[in-house]
Parts: structure tokens; sequence; C-alpha cells
């Protein structure tokens, strides 16, 4: 089984905390890569992947 696979299968065992502290450490990998990254400030970072699921949610309101 992958490292990736084994992740997503924990995932929905966790509490809130600990996903907070997944994703928290998930950002502080893609800060240190500096890769995919639009924007990084004080409130958090703004990477291709959260853009493209606004987009996609933007095309889907409008073609409803």
């Amino acid at each position: 089984m992958s490292t990736v696979s084994e992740i997503e299968d924990a995932l929905p065992k966790l509490s809130p905390e600990e996903l907070a502290k997944v994703e928290a450490a998930i950002r502080r990998v893609q800060r240190e890569r500096g890769v995919g990254i639009i924007y990084d400030d004080a409130y958090g970072i703004w990477t291709n992947e959260d853009q493209s699921s606004v987009a996609a949610e933007a095309w889907r309101m409008m073609d409803a």
C-alpha cells in the first residue's frame, strides 16, 4: 500500500484537532518547497489547487 493511500485511509479517523495539525504540516511543507503557492501571508497560503477549486465552483454556479 502506498503512503498516500494510508494517509487518505487514516484521515476520516482523525479528530478535528488532529486534522488541523495535518493541514498545518502540509501547508508548512508547501511553504518550504514554495511550489504551487500563488499568495502567502499572515492569514495563510493560496495555492494553485485553491484557485482551481474556487474557479470550478464559480463555473458550477454560473452553469446552474
